[in-house]
């Protein structure tokens, strides 16, 4: 077996592999007897067909399977020995010749790969990077303390419709009465409560039972029919308001401590606000974080400025989804791929320079960190250890998942070993600036 490497411009390399009988004899027999043993053809018992009859129906498509395997083998082992760093994968090249697997028993095959440009990154104190910090307004305490204290208040009844209550109604349309059905104005839009708004106990209205509850189940389930039995249905009905209720915060007292906080960190008022403080710091920080991972980001791929074989990715994006995507799709998004794989070779320097490890323990915490979020999401801010572990360990398990997590973590290390070589300096926006620089970075 021979192997010719060839360098072409765009930092493209091709590979010519020539194979003879000896590179693919052996797998090609075995592939034979397989064919032998399995075969069912008429006028033979199965595993007697005669060699000849094997060889005569399949041994050319064999040849040509077994000898292309081999020469892609001995092409892949090839670029890993020698060391040769590539992006993308290598695929047959454009410039293959025809092959006569009739006559000849010696075959090149042509390869071709994208060459990985060499990283090189000078960073000094004289590099400067922005990191933002958000500024904690009255308004988002307020936000943050409101939707924390929900999670434990109680309706109470009220004595008119001011904006979010929640009502109990009748339905009416001619003999069809529906009681105690009920209708959440917290879930609509300022424009589909207004006609609620000012209402008192006993008031009635028109409604269109469609605009009231938009699902199909929603429907089915108020008026007491199969989701098969509303069409042609007429969703017209008189609505009466038969009782008004509103969220009521709990008090702050001892009672709301013991419910909110059963861990008993949290025992007084001055205690609860430091707890809310603290809670949308650490939600402003992930997002700050978030941010300035970008920013470094695209410091970095500026800084590296590096060059990609970009004619061989976009044929190799082509090749490898078999025609899902036309070439003019995959331009649509090249810039963005680019500076995804720019990205990776990056990440890949740095782990390697450093040696960067992300170990099963930093996996578990942010998957520990992942699942405390999820629950939160869901009011369950108070999850014991061995839950949250669970939950964790079940992230994990997924591969694509835990694929993800390894990478959050490489990328966290990366930057945090970066940013001490630079100057960082902080900056304090309002949230609605700092969106305004999340929405330009993207």
């Amino acid at each position: 077996m021979n192997i010719v490497r060839e360098n072409l411009e765009n930092r493209t390399a091709l590979f010519k592999v020539t194979v003879g009988e000896a590179d693919y004899n052996e797998a090609v027999d075995k592939a034979l007897r397989t064919y032998k043993r399995k075969a069912n053809i008429p006028g033979f018992r199965p595993g007697m067909v005669p060699m000849s009859v094997i060889n005569r129906m399949y041994r050319k498509g064999v040849v040509a399977e077994e000898a292309y395997r081999a020469a892609s083998k001995a092409c892949f082992d090839y670029i890993e020995q020698e060391k040769i760093a590539t992006v993308g994968d290598m695929i047959p090249s454009e410039k293959q010749q025809p092959l006569d697997f009739d006559n000849d028993t010696e075959y090149e095959f042509v390869f071709e790969a994208g060459i990985a440009p060499e990283v090189k990154i000078d960073l000094s104190k004289k590099d400067k990077i922005t990191r933002y910090t958000i500024e904690i307004e009255d308004k988002m305490r307020e936000g943050y303390r409101s939707n924390f204290l929900r999670r434990f208040g109680k309706l109470v009844d009220a004595e008119a419709v001011e904006k979010e209550e929640a009502l109990d109604v009748t339905l009416e349309q001619g003999e069809t009465k529906i009681e105690e059905a009920y209708v959440g104005l917290i879930g609509m839009s300022d424009e589909e409560r207004a006609p609620f708004i000012g209402k008192k106990t006993g008031d009635t209205m028109d409604v269109d039972v469609t605009k009231l509850y938009k699902t199909p189940s929603q429907r089915a389930s108020v008026l007491g029919v199969k989701e098969a039995e509303l069409e042609g249905m007429d969703p017209n009905y008189k609505l009466t308001i038969t009782r008004i209720r509103k969220f009521a915060e709990p008090e702050i007292n001892e009672e709301f401590f013991k419910m909110a906080f059963p861990e008993g960190d949290v025992t007084t008022a001055e205690a609860f606000e430091k707890h809310i403080e603290e809670k949308i710091a650490a939600d402003l920080a992930r997002e700050t974080e978030y941010l300035f991972t970008i920013d470094v980001r695209k410091f970095l791929l500026k800084k590296a400025d590096l060059a990609m074989p970009e004619d061989f990715l976009k044929n190799w994006l082509y090749t490898i989804n078999e025609g899902k995507f036309s070439m003019a799709d995959i331009e649509k998004d090249f810039a963005q791929f680019l500076d995804m794989m720019r990205w990776n070779l990056i990440q890949k320097h740095y782990i390697d320079e450093l040696k960067l490890e992300a170990t099963p323990e930093d996996a578990m915490n942010e998957a520990k960190a992942m699942a405390a979020m999820q629950f939160a999401y869901y009011g369950m801010n108070q999850v014991n250890d061995e839950m949250l572990g669970n939950y964790a360990k079940s992230i994990l398990d997924n591969k694509e998942e835990n694929r993800k997590i390894y990478e959050k973590i490489f990328e966290r290390k990366v930057i945090d070993a970066v940013t001490p070589q630079i100057t960082v300096s902080s900056k304090k926006v309002s949230p609605e600036d700092f969106g305004k620089l999340v929405e330009k970075a993207q």
